[in-house]
């Protein structure tokens, strides 16, 4: 199993320039394809690699990578701030802590056959730390106690250094078995109009629910 930084494979990598890429890119997004990682990201993603399009995963082998040393925060080019590339109660690295906007994450994630299956962190559990955060992302002491003080207070205890990692259980057993959708691995999975077939969710709220929860429903149904 294989260990990589973040920094290592962010970015424009070979898989990018490969002609077919750029060719399926052009198609995609035009012909002014800016092939930055949010663009990859964007038009891309496994749907790419899976279906074999440039063959790069060869489905007989089972390769694993732990991806770490996620940056902290990313640019948010619309709001012009900083936000949290995972989320703002994830642990920067301890050496990195005296500048927080270029700080590396104490972040995870598990790649199996270019499939992420896994991911998690360590959580921040100090409350000068988690200010610290919250200010780099933008939101002022008053802010950050409106929205997380229950958060801030609870770390005055003294709450014990904690993380984990959540394994996308349904899409292991998807490529495990060799299927092609992770809908074919889930139980009952939703249609593309997001709905239950097993409980007909989402289904129609009565007048007098919406009464007692103080909710006004615009919806008109058909006639």
């Amino acid at each position: 199993m294989l260990i990589h930084r973040h920094q290592d494979i962010a970015g424009v990598t070979d898989v990018v320039k490969h002609e077919r890429f750029v060719d399926f890119l052009y198609r995609q997004i035009g012909a002014d394809a800016r092939f930055d990682r949010f663009v990859v990201n964007r038009v891309s993603g496994d749907r790419f690699l899976k279906n074999g399009w440039i063959n790069l995963i060869d489905p007989s082998k089972i390769n694993l990578l732990w991806i770490v040393e996620f940056p902290m925060f990313e640019w948010n080019p619309d709001e012009k701030r900083l936000e949290a590339l995972h989320h703002p109660f994830t642990a920067p690295m301890p050496e990195d802590q005296q500048d927080l906007k270029t700080a590396r994450a104490q972040a995870y994630d598990l790649v199996f056959n270019g499939f992420e299956v896994g991911g998690g962190s360590r959580r921040i559990y100090q409350p000068d730390v988690q200010q610290q955060v919250f200010e780099t992302i933008g939101l002022s002491s008053a802010e950050a106690y409106d929205k997380f003080g229950f958060l801030l207070e609870a770390f005055e205890y003294g709450t014990p250094p904690h993380g984990g990692i959540a394994y996308g259980l349904d899409r292991l057993v998807m490529l495990l078995a060799g299927e092609e959708s992770i809908r074919d691995t889930i139980a009952f999975p939703k249609t593309q109009q997001a709905r239950c077939l097993l409980t007909n969710a989402p289904s129609p709220v009565d007048t007098k629910q919406l009464k007692e929860l103080h909710i006004n429903s615009t919806h008109k149904p058909k006639s």
